[in-house]
């Protein structure tokens, strides 16, 4: 399989000077980084640090980040399903997950979540594989002006439908588990019709749901 790595960047100004959007960022590059320390979304921002870095150096995996000279403020990450969910069942080459999006909080008034994901499927690169996220209210940072779960499950949808990613019905538990959960998906133009009914079957095991 092959997995493009094709490396891109722009500036998105901030408080008058230029944050660097780039990725996919290489593993020796991000190691001489720092975490912003509100960055703590999944786990503690050293550990999360480690965790970009791992993933830098599967060969599926890519972190496109955001940065305020040598300090992460935010991230996305992509990479295989974890072995454990239900969509590696399949262990389908050419089906990656958008894992995690985080920005640092005074870092979110500026579209960084945009810019970032945007950039991860310049020039084609994502074109031959089926990228997912599952989204799940308990994950959001449910504060501020986005405190409820339907106005960031709108925020969350209006992101993912920038770079053309569609809600796709499943019967998996946990989505199914309340209605602001949900899946979205875009399928690339090179993705071979077998793959995608493979990735129907995984997201449907109930064939009567079908």
């Amino acid at each position: 399989m092959e997995h493009r790595k094709l490396y891109h960047s722009c500036e998105v100004e901030y408080e008058g000077r230029p944050l660097l959007v780039e990725g996919p960022v290489e593993p020796g590059r991000l190691r001489d980084m720092r975490m912003h320390p509100d960055l703590d979304a999944f786990r503690r921002p050293d550990e999360q640090h480690e965790a970009l870095v791992e993933i830098a150096e599967l060969p599926e995996g890519r972190i496109i980040l955001a940065r305020d000279g040598s300090t992460i403020v935010g991230y996305v990450t992509f990479h295989y399903p974890d072995e454990m969910e239900r969509w590696s069942e399949g262990n389908m080459e050419d089906l990656v997950e958008l894992g995690a999006i985080e920005v640092a909080d005074d870092y979110r008034s500026v579209g960084l979540g945009k810019t970032m994901i945007r950039l991860a499927f310049e020039g084609g690169q994502l074109e031959n594989m089926i990228v997912f996220t599952t989204e799940y209210y308990w994950h959001w940072d449910l504060k501020g002006s986005l405190s409820n779960v339907w106005d960031y499950r709108k925020m969350m949808e209006k992101l993912m439908k920038s770079v053309d990613m569609i809600w796709f019905a499943t019967d998996d538990p946990e989505i199914c588990s309340h209605p602001a959960n949900c899946l979205m998906v875009r399928i690339g133009k090179e993705v071979p019709q077998s793959s995608v009914e493979k990735f129907d079957t995984i997201r449907f095991r109930q064939r009567f749901m079908f």
